[in-house]
C-alpha cells in the first residue's frame, strides 16, 4: 500500500503525482461567476482527502470537474500521469458515488455492482468474481438478490460504493456520502466507510460539509471558502495550527485572536487581556503571526466581582445560553469578539461574566524566532 505524501501547505507548488490524482490551478466558471478559483490539491493512491467548506464554497464543483461533469476554465487535472482535463468522463477511470447514490431501482444489488464491469466488456467469470469480492468488502453478500427498494439508506450507500469500486478506478469520488442518512446511523457507517476505503488502493476524494466526517475519514483536509482553498493539510495541523480565524471556527468552533507576547504574558484584545504564558500551551505556527487559540473548554467562568485584578480576567457580556444536557454552552461578547464557553449544566450565569484561561487548555501560536 502506498503511503501518503507529506502534508502540503497552502502556497507550496502542487505535486504532480504520476500515480495518483493531481488538481493544479483549477478554475471553474458558470457564466460570469467563478465557482472555483485556482485550486490545487493532490491525492496519493490509497489516500483519502476530504474537501470541506460551507455551502456554495465550490467543493462539489471541484469534485464534478475532476469527474468531468463540468469543464475547467483553466488549470489541469492529472490522473496516474494522464492529463484528463478535457477527457470524456467515461474515459477517466473514475468511480463516482453521487449524494443520492443513483442505484438502478430495477436491478438487484449484484446487477448494480456488475453494471460498470458489463459496460466495459469484462468476461462473465471475472465479472462474477469481482462482484463477489465487492459484496464481501461492503458486507452485502446476504443481500445480493434484493432490489434497492428493499434496502435501507445505509445499504444503498454501500451498493453505490461497491459499484464504483468494482471497476478498479484510479480515483474514487464521494459526494456527501453520509448526508442522506439519519444522524443515528452516521457514526457506525462512517466507521464502516473508513474500513472499506482502507482496503482500497485508489486515490479517494470525499466532499462533505460535516467536520467530524472530514476529520475521521481524511488523511488530509482541503478547506475551501468562496471558491478558494484556504488550507490544505493534515487534520492534526488544521486543528492545532489553523491558517486563520475562519479555519479555526469552521473546523472546531474555536476562536483565533491576534496577540502579542510581552515577556511572561500573551496580550490580546488591544491590551485588555493579559494571559500568563505559564497557563498556555505554546506551539510554533506556520502562518506568520502570534495568535491565541481558544476552544470551548479553554476558559473558566466566574462572577466579575470574584475576578483577579491583574489583567488575566476578561469581562464579557453573555449574549446567549444553550442547555445541551451535559453542559451549558455560553456565547459571550468581549468588544468586537464573540467567544464560546462550556460550563457545568447547573452553573448560574448573570448578564456578565469574568473569563480566565483554564491552565493548559488554550494555545499560544508563535512564529519561529
Amino acid at each position: 500500500m502506498t503511503t501518503s505524501a507529506p502534508a502540503a501547505l497552502l502556497g507550496e507548488e502542487p505535486i504532480a503525482r504520476a500515480d495518483g490524482l493531481s488538481v493544479d490551478d483549477l478554475t471553474v466558471r458558470y457564466g460570469q461567476t467563478t465557482a472555483v478559483d485556482r485550486v490545487s490539491l493532490d491525492v496519493a493512491p490509497a489516500e483519502t482527502v476530504a474537501v470541506i467548506g460551507p455551502s456554495g464554497c465550490g467543493k462539489s464543483t471541484t469534485l464534478r470537474a475532476v469527474a468531468g461533469l463540468v469543464g475547467a476554465a483553466t488549470g489541469t487535472i492529472t490522473l496516474t500521469g494522464r492529463n484528463v482535463t478535457t477527457s470524456d468522463p467515461a474515459r477517466r477511470d473514475i468511480g463516482l458515488v453521487p449524494q443520492n447514490y443513483a442505484v438502478f431501482p430495477h436491478m438487484s444489488v449484484a446487477a448494480n455492482i456488475a453494471y460498470g464491469l458489463r459496460a466495459r466488456g469484462v468476461d462473465t467469470t471475472a465479472r462474477r468474481q469481482r462482484v463477489r469480492d465487492m459484496l464481501e468488502l461492503t458486507h452485502l453478500s446476504d443481500l445480493a438478490d434484493r432490489r434497492p427498494d428493499q434496502l435501507s439508506g445505509g445499504q444503498r450507500q454501500r451498493v453505490a460504493l461497491a459499484r464504483a469500486l468494482a471497476i478498479r478506478p484510479d480515483a474514487l469520488l464521494l459526494d456527501e456520502p453520509l448526508a442522506a442518512l439519519d444522524p443515528q446511523l452516521r457514526g457506525g457507517l462512517r466507521r464502516e466507510l473508513s474500513s472499506m476505503l482502507a482496503a482500497t488502493d485508489c486515490a479517494t476524494l470525499i466532499v462533505t460539509h460535516d467536520q467530524r466526517e472530514a476529520l475521521s475519514l481524511g488523511s488530509r483536509i482541503a478547506l475551501m471558502r468562496e471558491g478558494r482553498l484556504v488550507q490544505f493539510d493534515t487534520p492534526r495541523r488544521l486543528w492545532d495550527d489553523p491558517a486563520d480565524a475562519f479555519v479555526a471556527d469552521f473546523l472546531s468552533g474555536a476562536v483565533l485572536l491576534e496577540a502579542e507576547r510581552d515577556h511572561d504574558h500573551a496580550v490580546a484584545l488591544d491590551g485588555l487581556w493579559r494571559v500568563p504564558v505559564r497557563d498556555l500551551q505554546v506551539r510554533p505556527t506556520a502562518h506568520g503571526a502570534t495568535r491565541l487559540l481558544l476552544r470551548y473548554d479553554s476558559l473558566t467562568v466566574t462572577e466579575p466581582h470574584d475576578a483577579p485584578d491583574d489583567g488575566s480576567a476578561l469581562i464579557a457580556q453573555v449574549d446567549h445560553t444553550e442547555f445541551t444536557g451535559e453542559s451549558l454552552h455560553l456565547t459571550v461578547r468581549a468588544g468586537d469578539h464573540t467567544l464560546g464557553v462550556r460550563v457545568a449544566p447547573d452553573t448560574r450565569v448573570g448578564r456578565s461574566v469574568a473569563l480566565t484561561v483554564a491552565p493548559g487548555r488554550a494555545t499560544l501560536l508563535l512564529p519561529p524566532a
